[in-house]
């Protein structure tokens, strides 16, 4: 039987404890014959007691050292107050990867919700990217909390963007009210222009944007900057084409391409940048393993180097 999780994520004073505590006095919360069992992975300033709760199967377990995080030490937990459901308040330090690598085969992730305070996210941002990125990439909604009439919420919004384009946003006001996010995010690219033209700049974006909506591209033509590569399982005259991807550091820096077919004119080598036209076409491709965009050349033509090769989202 999968035991549900809901993971709480956030930096130091984000707004996570106040969230759980208010969600463990709902009565709604539960159902009769639940057993929750907390985890907590940092201590903050504030702190959930018993007297809160709207249930008294609640079982708060400290978990503040990494080395316990491992799928023996959960189980163990688990077993040790027959729990049905877990929380978990994860500790904006550590990494998702070892947690998602700790859990027994049984737990799956019900929610996933990131806590940030609007006041100090461009701080942590600047100086922890990858640590922003690694919050904001599996979450399904993002609540900045102590929002004020200084807030930028533009500069908010397209933080989160950079990263996530399907998580939900809600701004919390220091007065307790909240609105969710109504920003309208248009693509730095005309979708319905006859041919689609992609600036250097934003090949991440429409990388990014084609394989989440691949069927609003199938039949459209496009027009971008590549760098081509090959390898022993494309058929002849076919290649690779795509750029250097940074999500957030250079040590995420990911080549993401697509399968060019039916070059005409100029056969690219291995390594050279082209300026190609292609129509791309929906279907299921062998060097993908699924369905996916190929490519049908229209027509490429070698080209100099864009001044940043490596593309990112923001």
């Amino acid at each position: 039987m999968e035991t549900p999780v809901y993971l709480f994520t956030g930096f130091l004073e984000a707004g996570k404890t106040r969230f759980i505590r208010e969600t463990l006095a709902d009565p709604n919360f539960f159902e009769p014959r639940d057993r929750t069992l907390v985890l907590l992975c940092e201590e903050g300033e504030e702190e959930l007691t018993p007297d809160d709760f709207a249930s008294n199967a609640v079982f708060v377990e400290p978990l503040t050292e990494k080395t316990r995080l491992n799928p023996d030490k959960l189980a163990a937990l688990q077993r040790k107050h027959a729990a049905t459901r877990v929380l978990i308040e994860y500790n904006g330090m550590w990494r998702l990867s070892e947690l998602y690598a700790a859990f027994p085969e049984d737990w799956l992730i019900y929610q996933q919700l990131l806590f940030v305070d609007a006041g100090t996210i461009g701080l942590y941002n600047a100086n922890m990217r990858d640590l922003t990125v690694d919050k904001l990439s599996g979450c399904e909604l993002v609540v900045f909390n102590r929002c004020d009439d200084k807030t930028d919420m533009q500069a908010l919004h397209q933080l989160v963007r950079g990263v996530s384009r399907r998580c939900d946003i809600i701004y919390e006001h220091t007065d307790g009210s909240y609105e969710y996010d109504q920003i309208e995010d248009p693509l730095p690219f005309d979708i319905n222009a006859p041919v689609i033209g992609i600036e250097d700049r934003d090949y991440a974006l429409w990388y990014r944007d084609l394989s989440e909506n691949m069927p609003a591209y199938d039949g459209k033509t496009v027009t971008f900057l590549g760098m081509v590569t090959k390898n022993d399982r494309l058929p002849a005259g076919s290649f690779v084409i795509g750029r250097q991807i940074m999500t957030c550091c250079e040590a995420d820096i990911t080549y993401s391409g697509l399968l060019c077919e039916e070059c005409r004119g100029v056969c690219p080598g291995k390594g050279e940048w082209i300026r190609l036209t292609a129509s791309v076409s929906v279907r299921y491709c062998s060097l993908y393993g699924k369905e996916g965009p190929v490519l049908q050349a229209l027509s490429c033509e070698k080209a100099d180097a864009p001044e940043q090769p490596v593309t990112t989202f923001y």
